[in-house]
Protein backbone atom coordinates (compact mmCIF):
# COMPACT_ATOMS: atom_id res chain seq x y z
CA UNK A 1 0.00 0.00 0.00
CA UNK A 2 1.41 3.39 -1.01
CA UNK A 3 1.41 5.88 1.88
CA UNK A 4 4.13 8.20 0.56
CA UNK A 5 2.11 11.37 1.16
CA UNK A 6 1.33 10.35 4.73
CA UNK A 7 5.00 9.60 5.36
CA UNK A 8 5.99 13.01 4.02
CA UNK A 9 3.39 14.76 6.19
CA UNK A 10 4.54 12.88 9.27
CA UNK A 11 8.17 13.82 8.66
CA UNK A 12 7.13 17.46 8.26
CA UNK A 13 4.84 17.36 11.29
CA UNK A 14 7.66 16.24 13.58
CA UNK A 15 9.39 19.59 13.02
CA UNK A 16 6.44 21.54 14.35
CA UNK A 17 4.31 19.24 16.57
CA UNK A 18 5.67 17.19 19.50
CA UNK A 19 6.09 13.68 18.13
CA UNK A 20 4.35 14.78 14.95
CA UNK A 21 0.84 14.25 16.34
CA UNK A 22 -1.66 16.05 18.56
CA UNK A 23 -2.56 12.95 20.57
CA UNK A 24 0.07 10.30 21.40
CA UNK A 25 -1.57 7.06 20.23
CA UNK A 26 -1.93 8.47 16.69
CA UNK A 27 1.83 8.26 16.19
CA UNK A 28 1.83 4.48 15.50
CA UNK A 29 4.78 4.17 17.90
CA UNK A 30 3.16 1.15 19.54
CA UNK A 31 2.84 -0.70 16.22
CA UNK A 32 5.73 0.76 14.21
CA UNK A 33 5.73 2.64 10.95
CA UNK A 34 4.26 6.00 10.00
CA UNK A 35 0.65 6.98 10.69
CA UNK A 36 -1.71 7.40 7.80
CA UNK A 37 -3.08 10.93 7.46
CA UNK A 38 -6.82 10.95 6.89
CA UNK A 39 -8.32 13.26 4.26
CA UNK A 40 -12.00 12.37 4.36
CA UNK A 41 -14.55 9.84 5.57
CA UNK A 42 -18.03 8.70 4.70
CA UNK A 43 -20.18 5.99 6.24
CA UNK A 44 -17.94 3.02 7.17
CA UNK A 45 -14.94 4.28 5.17
CA UNK A 46 -12.00 6.63 5.72
CA UNK A 47 -9.68 7.83 2.95
CA UNK A 48 -6.07 8.86 3.46
CA UNK A 49 -3.96 11.48 1.71
CA UNK A 50 -2.77 8.83 -0.77
CA UNK A 51 -6.40 7.99 -1.63
CA UNK A 52 -6.33 4.58 0.03
CA UNK A 53 -9.74 3.40 1.24
CA UNK A 54 -10.22 1.66 4.58
CA UNK A 55 -13.14 0.15 6.45
CA UNK A 56 -12.57 1.68 9.82
CA UNK A 57 -13.08 0.44 13.38
CA UNK A 58 -12.13 3.57 15.32
CA UNK A 59 -15.03 5.86 14.45
CA UNK A 60 -13.13 8.83 15.91
CA UNK A 61 -12.67 6.72 19.08
CA UNK A 62 -16.41 6.24 19.47
CA UNK A 63 -18.47 9.30 18.46
CA UNK A 64 -19.39 8.16 14.93
CA UNK A 65 -21.94 5.59 16.02
CA UNK A 66 -23.99 6.30 12.87
CA UNK A 67 -20.92 6.29 10.62
CA UNK A 68 -18.99 9.21 9.20
CA UNK A 69 -20.55 12.35 7.74
CA UNK A 70 -24.10 11.37 8.63
CA UNK A 71 -26.43 13.56 6.58
CA UNK A 72 -28.71 14.55 9.47
CA UNK A 73 -25.80 15.77 11.58
CA UNK A 74 -24.17 17.48 8.59
CA UNK A 75 -27.36 19.43 7.98
CA UNK A 76 -27.70 20.38 11.65
CA UNK A 77 -24.13 21.72 11.71
CA UNK A 78 -24.60 23.59 8.42
CA UNK A 79 -27.81 25.21 9.63
CA UNK A 80 -26.24 26.23 12.95
CA UNK A 81 -23.19 27.77 11.27
CA UNK A 82 -25.43 30.25 9.46
CA UNK A 83 -26.06 31.97 12.80
CA UNK A 84 -22.35 32.35 13.78
CA UNK A 85 -19.94 29.98 15.49
CA UNK A 86 -19.98 30.99 19.15
CA UNK A 87 -21.74 33.50 21.38
CA UNK A 88 -20.38 33.09 24.90
CA UNK A 89 -23.98 33.41 26.03
CA UNK A 90 -26.83 30.97 26.76
CA UNK A 91 -28.66 29.38 23.83
CA UNK A 92 -31.90 27.41 23.42
CA UNK A 93 -30.07 24.24 22.32
CA UNK A 94 -28.14 24.03 25.61
CA UNK A 95 -31.43 23.78 27.47
CA UNK A 96 -32.83 21.25 25.00
CA UNK A 97 -29.64 19.18 25.21
CA UNK A 98 -29.68 19.14 29.00
CA UNK A 99 -33.37 18.19 29.06
CA UNK A 100 -32.77 15.36 26.59
CA UNK A 101 -29.78 13.96 28.50
CA UNK A 102 -31.77 14.01 31.75
CA UNK A 103 -34.65 12.17 30.05
CA UNK A 104 -32.36 9.49 28.59
CA UNK A 105 -30.13 8.84 31.63
CA UNK A 106 -32.29 8.46 34.80
CA UNK A 107 -29.38 8.95 37.23
CA UNK A 108 -28.72 12.44 35.83
CA UNK A 109 -30.94 15.13 37.35
CA UNK A 110 -28.82 18.10 36.31
CA UNK A 111 -25.98 18.34 33.79
CA UNK A 112 -23.22 20.82 32.89
CA UNK A 113 -21.77 20.96 29.37
CA UNK A 114 -17.99 21.23 28.87
CA UNK A 115 -15.65 20.79 25.90
CA UNK A 116 -14.03 17.37 26.36
CA UNK A 117 -14.12 14.16 28.32
CA UNK A 118 -11.05 15.28 30.26
CA UNK A 119 -12.82 18.47 31.35
CA UNK A 120 -15.83 16.40 32.39
CA UNK A 121 -13.86 14.00 34.60
CA UNK A 122 -11.70 16.76 36.14
CA UNK A 123 -14.83 18.74 36.96
CA UNK A 124 -16.69 15.74 38.39
CA UNK A 125 -13.81 15.02 40.77
CA UNK A 126 -13.69 18.66 41.90
CA UNK A 127 -17.43 18.70 42.55
CA UNK A 128 -17.24 15.43 44.49
CA UNK A 129 -14.48 16.88 46.65
CA UNK A 130 -16.45 20.08 47.20
CA UNK A 131 -19.58 18.12 48.05
CA UNK A 132 -17.93 15.74 50.53
CA UNK A 133 -15.22 18.00 51.93
CA UNK A 134 -12.72 15.16 51.35
CA UNK A 135 -9.55 15.04 49.23
CA UNK A 136 -8.75 11.50 48.14
CA UNK A 137 -10.14 9.58 45.18
CA UNK A 138 -10.03 5.94 44.11
CA UNK A 139 -9.41 5.02 40.48
CA UNK A 140 -8.61 1.70 38.84
CA UNK A 141 -5.41 0.51 37.21
CA UNK A 142 -5.75 0.73 33.44
CA UNK A 143 -8.78 3.04 33.45
CA UNK A 144 -8.10 6.26 31.57
CA UNK A 145 -10.11 9.34 32.43
CA UNK A 146 -8.31 11.91 30.32
CA UNK A 147 -5.04 13.68 30.98
CA UNK A 148 -5.93 15.45 34.22
CA UNK A 149 -3.18 15.12 36.82
CA UNK A 150 -5.31 13.04 39.20
CA UNK A 151 -5.87 10.40 36.54
CA UNK A 152 -2.34 9.78 35.28
CA UNK A 153 -1.62 7.30 38.04
CA UNK A 154 -1.64 3.75 36.65
CA UNK A 155 -3.51 5.07 33.61
CA UNK A 156 -4.47 3.23 30.46
CA UNK A 157 -4.55 3.91 26.72
CA UNK A 158 -1.66 6.03 25.43
CA UNK A 159 -0.02 6.08 28.87
CA UNK A 160 0.21 2.28 28.78
CA UNK A 161 1.36 2.21 25.18
CA UNK A 162 4.36 4.40 25.95
CA UNK A 163 5.24 2.74 29.25
CA UNK A 164 4.67 5.89 31.35
CA UNK A 165 1.54 5.24 33.39
CA UNK A 166 2.83 7.72 35.99
CA UNK A 167 3.49 10.83 33.91
CA UNK A 168 6.26 13.31 34.73
CA UNK A 169 4.71 16.61 35.72
CA UNK A 170 2.22 15.02 38.11
CA UNK A 171 3.08 16.22 41.60
CA UNK A 172 3.60 13.99 44.61
CA UNK A 173 0.71 15.76 46.32
CA UNK A 174 -1.68 14.79 43.55
CA UNK A 175 -0.35 11.24 43.52
CA UNK A 176 -0.84 10.98 47.29
CA UNK A 177 -4.50 11.87 46.90
CA UNK A 178 -5.05 9.27 44.18
CA UNK A 179 -5.55 5.70 45.39
CA UNK A 180 -5.47 2.91 42.81
CA UNK A 181 -7.10 -0.50 42.89
CA UNK A 182 -7.08 -3.42 40.45
CA UNK A 183 -10.15 -3.49 38.21
CA UNK A 184 -12.69 -6.17 39.17
CA UNK A 185 -11.24 -6.50 42.70
CA UNK A 186 -13.82 -5.51 45.32
CA UNK A 187 -11.66 -6.74 48.19
CA UNK A 188 -8.86 -4.35 47.20
CA UNK A 189 -11.32 -1.47 47.11
CA UNK A 190 -12.63 -2.31 50.55
CA UNK A 191 -9.07 -2.46 51.88
CA UNK A 192 -8.35 1.03 50.51
CA UNK A 193 -11.56 2.38 52.02
CA UNK A 194 -10.81 0.83 55.42
CA UNK A 195 -7.33 2.38 55.41
CA UNK A 196 -8.65 5.83 54.47
CA UNK A 197 -11.78 6.22 56.57
CA UNK A 198 -13.69 9.47 55.95
CA UNK A 199 -10.99 10.67 53.55
CA UNK A 200 -12.25 9.43 50.16
CA UNK A 201 -14.40 11.85 48.17
CA UNK A 202 -15.03 9.82 45.04
CA UNK A 203 -14.53 6.53 43.27
CA UNK A 204 -14.31 6.82 39.49
CA UNK A 205 -14.20 4.09 36.86
CA UNK A 206 -15.12 3.17 33.33
CA UNK A 207 -18.00 0.69 33.80
CA UNK A 208 -16.71 -1.09 30.71
CA UNK A 209 -13.06 -0.24 30.27
CA UNK A 210 -12.03 0.93 26.82
CA UNK A 211 -8.51 2.12 27.51
CA UNK A 212 -6.67 -1.08 28.37
CA UNK A 213 -8.62 -2.68 25.59
CA UNK A 214 -12.26 -3.64 26.09
CA UNK A 215 -12.55 -5.14 29.59
CA UNK A 216 -15.91 -6.01 31.11
CA UNK A 217 -16.91 -5.76 34.78
CA UNK A 218 -17.19 -9.07 36.59
CA UNK A 219 -20.65 -10.08 37.74
CA UNK A 220 -21.55 -8.11 40.86
CA UNK A 221 -18.51 -5.81 40.67
CA UNK A 222 -20.37 -2.59 39.86
CA UNK A 223 -23.12 -3.39 42.36
CA UNK A 224 -20.46 -4.08 45.00
CA UNK A 225 -18.88 -0.68 44.38
CA UNK A 226 -22.29 0.96 44.75
CA UNK A 227 -22.70 -0.71 48.15
CA UNK A 228 -19.25 0.35 49.35
CA UNK A 229 -19.81 3.94 48.26
CA UNK A 230 -23.21 4.04 49.98
CA UNK A 231 -21.77 2.72 53.23
CA UNK A 232 -18.85 5.17 53.24
CA UNK A 233 -20.47 8.31 51.81
CA UNK A 234 -18.28 8.17 48.70
CA UNK A 235 -19.46 9.73 45.44
CA UNK A 236 -19.61 7.02 42.75
CA UNK A 237 -18.64 8.43 39.34
CA UNK A 238 -19.15 6.38 36.19
CA UNK A 239 -16.99 7.62 33.34
CA UNK A 240 -19.26 6.96 30.38
CA UNK A 241 -17.36 9.13 27.92
CA UNK A 242 -16.96 6.01 25.75
CA UNK A 243 -19.92 3.89 26.78
CA UNK A 244 -22.55 6.62 27.16
CA UNK A 245 -25.28 6.21 24.51
CA UNK A 246 -23.21 3.42 22.90
CA UNK A 247 -23.96 0.30 24.92
CA UNK A 248 -27.58 1.34 25.43
CA UNK A 249 -29.67 4.48 25.22
CA UNK A 250 -28.94 5.04 28.90
CA UNK A 251 -25.34 3.88 28.64
CA UNK A 252 -23.56 1.10 30.52
CA UNK A 253 -25.39 2.06 33.71
CA UNK A 254 -28.66 1.07 32.05
CA UNK A 255 -27.17 -2.13 30.68
CA UNK A 256 -25.76 -3.23 34.05
CA UNK A 257 -28.48 -1.80 36.27
CA UNK A 258 -26.21 0.48 38.29
CA UNK A 259 -27.06 4.01 39.50
CA UNK A 260 -24.05 6.33 39.93
CA UNK A 261 -24.05 9.63 41.78
CA UNK A 262 -22.28 11.41 38.91
CA UNK A 263 -21.74 10.49 35.26
CA UNK A 264 -19.25 11.89 32.78
CA UNK A 265 -20.11 11.96 29.08
CA UNK A 266 -18.46 12.86 25.79
CA UNK A 267 -17.85 11.58 22.27
CA UNK A 268 -21.34 10.53 21.05
CA UNK A 269 -23.07 13.52 22.70
CA UNK A 270 -21.16 15.80 20.33
CA UNK A 271 -21.86 13.87 17.15
CA UNK A 272 -18.15 14.22 16.35
CA UNK A 273 -17.73 17.79 17.60
CA UNK A 274 -15.61 18.53 20.73
CA UNK A 275 -18.04 18.09 23.65
CA UNK A 276 -18.10 16.72 27.17
CA UNK A 277 -20.58 16.81 30.04
CA UNK A 278 -20.93 15.80 33.65
CA UNK A 279 -24.13 15.38 35.59
CA UNK A 280 -25.91 13.51 38.31
CA UNK A 281 -27.78 14.00 41.56
CA UNK A 282 -29.25 17.47 41.90
CA UNK A 283 -27.90 17.97 45.44
CA UNK A 284 -24.35 17.36 44.17
CA UNK A 285 -24.71 19.35 40.95
CA UNK A 286 -26.18 22.29 42.87
CA UNK A 287 -22.70 22.76 44.37
CA UNK A 288 -21.48 23.91 40.93
CA UNK A 289 -21.08 27.66 40.37
CA UNK A 290 -23.12 29.85 40.04
CA UNK A 291 -25.61 27.71 42.01
CA UNK A 292 -22.92 26.78 44.54
CA UNK A 293 -19.29 27.38 45.55
CA UNK A 294 -17.46 24.86 43.32
CA UNK A 295 -16.06 26.85 40.41
CA UNK A 296 -15.98 25.49 36.86
CA UNK A 297 -16.33 27.49 33.65
CA UNK A 298 -15.58 27.35 29.92
CA UNK A 299 -15.67 29.96 27.17
CA UNK A 300 -16.84 27.48 24.54
CA UNK A 301 -18.95 25.24 26.79
CA UNK A 302 -22.31 24.62 25.15
CA UNK A 303 -20.93 25.79 21.81
CA UNK A 304 -23.89 26.22 19.44
CA UNK A 305 -22.33 24.17 16.63
CA UNK A 306 -21.51 21.30 18.97
CA UNK A 307 -24.96 21.49 20.55
CA UNK A 308 -26.61 21.29 17.13
CA UNK A 309 -24.61 18.17 16.24
CA UNK A 310 -25.07 16.51 19.61
CA UNK A 311 -28.76 17.28 19.92
CA UNK A 312 -29.41 15.80 16.47
CA UNK A 313 -27.41 12.68 17.36
CA UNK A 314 -29.14 12.09 20.70
CA UNK A 315 -32.61 12.75 19.30
CA UNK A 316 -31.95 10.17 16.59
CA UNK A 317 -30.73 7.56 19.08
CA UNK A 318 -33.66 8.30 21.39
CA UNK A 319 -36.17 7.90 18.57
CA UNK A 320 -34.56 4.86 16.91
CA UNK A 321 -33.98 2.04 19.41
CA UNK A 322 -33.32 -0.25 16.44
CA UNK A 323 -29.84 1.32 16.30
CA UNK A 324 -28.88 -0.73 19.34
CA UNK A 325 -30.44 -3.89 17.95
CA UNK A 326 -28.34 -3.48 14.80
CA UNK A 327 -25.15 -2.75 16.75
CA UNK A 328 -25.70 -5.81 18.95
CA UNK A 329 -26.15 -7.97 15.85
CA UNK A 330 -23.04 -6.54 14.19
CA UNK A 331 -20.95 -7.07 17.30
CA UNK A 332 -22.20 -10.63 17.66
CA UNK A 333 -21.49 -11.43 14.01
CA UNK A 334 -17.95 -10.07 14.26
CA UNK A 335 -17.29 -11.90 17.51
CA UNK A 336 -18.64 -15.18 16.16
CA UNK A 337 -16.57 -14.83 12.98
CA UNK A 338 -13.35 -14.04 14.85
CA UNK A 339 -13.82 -16.97 17.22
CA UNK A 340 -14.56 -19.34 14.34
CA UNK A 341 -11.36 -18.26 12.60
CA UNK A 342 -9.28 -18.77 15.74
CA UNK A 343 -10.76 -22.23 16.24
CA UNK A 344 -10.05 -23.08 12.61
CA UNK A 345 -6.43 -21.92 12.98
CA UNK A 346 -5.93 -23.59 16.36
CA UNK A 347 -5.48 -20.29 18.22
CA UNK A 348 -6.63 -19.38 21.70
CA UNK A 349 -6.38 -15.60 21.87
CA UNK A 350 -8.83 -13.68 24.02
CA UNK A 351 -11.68 -11.74 22.44
CA UNK A 352 -13.52 -9.37 24.76
CA UNK A 353 -16.77 -8.08 23.32
CA UNK A 354 -19.89 -6.25 24.43
CA UNK A 355 -22.35 -4.67 22.02
CA UNK A 356 -20.45 -2.51 19.56
CA UNK A 357 -17.11 -2.61 21.44
CA UNK A 358 -14.43 -5.29 21.18
CA UNK A 359 -10.72 -6.02 21.54
CA UNK A 360 -8.75 -9.03 20.32
CA UNK A 361 -5.99 -9.56 22.90
CA UNK A 362 -2.91 -11.50 21.84
CA UNK A 363 -2.84 -13.57 25.01
CA UNK A 364 -4.35 -16.95 25.86
CA UNK A 365 -5.45 -15.93 29.35
CA UNK A 366 -8.74 -14.18 30.19
CA UNK A 367 -8.37 -10.39 30.27
CA UNK A 368 -10.17 -9.01 33.31
CA UNK A 369 -7.79 -6.33 34.58
CA UNK A 370 -4.62 -4.36 33.85
CA UNK A 371 -2.03 -7.11 34.49
CA UNK A 372 -3.87 -9.64 32.31
CA UNK A 373 -4.23 -7.05 29.51
CA UNK A 374 -0.47 -6.42 29.71
CA UNK A 375 0.21 -10.12 29.21
CA UNK A 376 -0.60 -9.60 25.51
CA UNK A 377 2.11 -10.06 22.89
CA UNK A 378 2.59 -6.44 21.80
CA UNK A 379 5.01 -7.04 18.89
CA UNK A 380 2.58 -9.63 17.52
CA UNK A 381 -0.27 -7.12 17.77
CA UNK A 382 1.87 -4.63 15.83
CA UNK A 383 2.30 -7.13 12.99
CA UNK A 384 -1.43 -7.90 13.08
CA UNK A 385 -2.30 -4.21 12.92
CA UNK A 386 -0.24 -3.70 9.77
CA UNK A 387 -1.54 -6.88 8.18
CA UNK A 388 -5.08 -5.61 8.71
CA UNK A 389 -4.16 -2.15 7.44
CA UNK A 390 -2.70 -3.68 4.26
CA UNK A 391 -6.08 -5.37 3.75
CA UNK A 392 -7.95 -2.09 4.06
CA UNK A 393 -9.05 -2.36 7.71
CA UNK A 394 -8.19 0.68 9.83
CA UNK A 395 -7.96 -0.15 13.55
CA UNK A 396 -6.74 1.63 16.64
CA UNK A 397 -2.91 1.45 16.60
CA UNK A 398 -2.60 -0.01 20.11
CA UNK A 399 -3.37 -3.31 21.79
CA UNK A 400 -4.79 -1.26 24.66
CA UNK A 401 -7.77 0.24 22.84
CA UNK A 402 -11.30 -0.89 22.20
CA UNK A 403 -12.56 -0.95 18.64
CA UNK A 404 -15.94 0.64 17.91
CA UNK A 405 -18.60 -0.40 15.41
CA UNK A 406 -21.14 1.85 13.69
CA UNK A 407 -24.51 1.34 12.03
CA UNK A 408 -22.82 2.15 8.70
CA UNK A 409 -21.22 -1.31 8.74
CA UNK A 410 -23.29 -3.67 6.60
CA UNK A 411 -22.92 -7.45 6.36
CA UNK A 412 -20.54 -7.09 3.41
CA UNK A 413 -18.23 -4.88 5.50
CA UNK A 414 -18.34 -7.25 8.47
CA UNK A 415 -17.59 -10.20 6.18
CA UNK A 416 -14.56 -8.35 4.82
CA UNK A 417 -13.31 -7.61 8.34
CA UNK A 418 -13.73 -11.25 9.38
CA UNK A 419 -11.89 -12.46 6.28
CA UNK A 420 -9.11 -9.91 6.76
CA UNK A 421 -8.73 -10.98 10.39
CA UNK A 422 -8.28 -14.65 9.44
CA UNK A 423 -5.86 -13.83 6.63
CA UNK A 424 -3.87 -11.50 8.89
CA UNK A 425 -3.58 -14.11 11.64
CA UNK A 426 -2.36 -16.68 9.13
CA UNK A 427 0.20 -14.21 7.75
CA UNK A 428 1.70 -13.06 11.04
CA UNK A 429 1.87 -16.59 12.45
CA UNK A 430 3.02 -18.17 9.17
CA UNK A 431 0.18 -20.68 9.28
Amino acid sequence: MNIATSQHLFEKAQHFIPGGVNSPVRAFRAVGGSPVFIKSAKGPYVYDEDDNEYIELINSWGPMILGHANELIQKAVYDAIQHSFSFGAPTRREVEMAELIVSMVPSIEKVRMVNSGTEATMSAIRVARGFTGRDKIIKFEGCYHGHGDSFLIAAGSGAVTFGTPDSPGVTKGVANDTLTAPFNDLEAVQTLVNANKNAIAALILEPVVGNMGCVLPAEGFLQGLRTICDEEGIVLILDEVMTGFRLAKGGAQERFGITPDLTTLGKIIGGGMPVGAYGGRADIMNKVSPAGPVYQAGTLSGNPIAMAAGLTMLNYLNDHPEVYTQLEASGEKLSTGFKASMQKLGLNYTLNHIGSMYTLFFTDQPVTDFPSAKSSDLPLFGRYFHAMLDRGIYMGPSQFESMFLSTALEDKHLDKIITANEESLKEILDL
